[in-house]
């Protein structure tokens, strides 16, 4: 099944020429959030496509990461809102791989998180 997103990032299912369409009209929807962290990428996108072949709730945005000790990391959501988590979830990843330590404790001193917390 193939969806397009409300202007609440709530899907609708649609047919392959109306999300076509729904893309060619919104290019920026189909990117969540991206970011680089020195030579590593984090993406997070609406695939669109149904990625949850045998399940209730369709699966629809992704997280992977290109580079680095996490390479080929690969995470899927059913909302919007858990694929926003998701990312954070994928740099704070990253981060902690790429600076050891020193991200726990920059994480600790701006109070984003209490020293003994794992990302």
């Amino acid at each position: 099944m193939w969806y397009k997103l409300d202007e609440n990032n709530q899907p609708i299912e649609c047919s392959i020429r109306e999300h076509v369409a729904w893309l060619d009209k919104n290019p920026e929807r189909k990117a969540v959030k991206q970011i680089s962290v020195s030579d590593i990428y984090i993406s997070t996108v609406f695939m669109g496509l149904d990625h949850g072949w045998k399940t209730r709730i369709p699966v629809l945005w992704e997280t992977m990461i290109f580079g680095g000790k996490h390479d080929g990391y690969l995470k899927r959501y059913t909302s919007h809102e858990d694929a926003i988590i998701g990312h954070e979830v994928a740099v704070n990843l990253v981060k902690k791989a790429k600076y050891g330590i020193l991200y726990s404790i920059w994480n600790w001193v701006s109070g984003r998180m209490p020293f003994y917390s794992k990302c």
